[in-house]
C-alpha cells in the first residue's frame, strides 16, 4: 500500500514520487478519497498507454503534449488544453507524439493503483 505523508488533504507534487507504470510513462496520485481520485501522468514522446478498459468513469486534461487517443475505436488527437471523457466499460488508450502531462480524475478511486 503507497503512503501519502502526514496529511492526505495537503498532497504537495514535491513530495510525490513519480511511479513508473511503462516505458516512457509515469504517474503521481495527487488526491484521492473513496470516490474520486487525481492522478498526474508524464509521458515521453513514444510512450504508450495501451488500450484497456475499466468500470470507472475517468476524464483527462492535457495540460502539455500530444497524444493520439482512441477511445471506443475513435482516434483523435488531443493537445495542450484540451479534454477528453472515457464512460465506464470503454475500451481506450493513448500514444504520446509530443511530451507532455495528463491529469486523470476517476470516479470511483482507482483502487488498483494503491496497491
Amino acid at each position: 500500500m503507497k503512503t501519502f505523508g502526514a496529511s492526505k488533504e495537503f498532497l504537495f507534487d514535491e513530495n510525490q514520487e513519480w511511479e513508473v507504470v511503462g516505458e516512457g510513462v509515469k504517474r503521481k496520485i495527487m488526491g484521492f478519497d473513496d470516490k474520486i481520485m487525481l492522478v498526474k501522468v508524464h509521458f515521453s514522446a513514444g510512450g504508450i498507454g495501451y488500450e484497456h478498459k475499466h468500470h470507472h468513469s475517468q476524464v483527462t486534461y492535457a495540460i502539455d503534449g500530444e497524444w493520439e487517443f482512441t477511445i471506443g475505436g475513435v482516434t483523435k488527437t488531443v493537445k495542450d488544453g484540451d479534454s477528453v471523457y472515457i464512460p465506464p466499460h470503454v475500451l481506450h488508450g493513448a500514444t504520446c507524439t509530443k511530451e507532455g502531462i495528463l491529469i486523470d480524475v476517476f470516479s470511483p478511486i482507482r483502487e488498483d493503483f494503491m496497491e
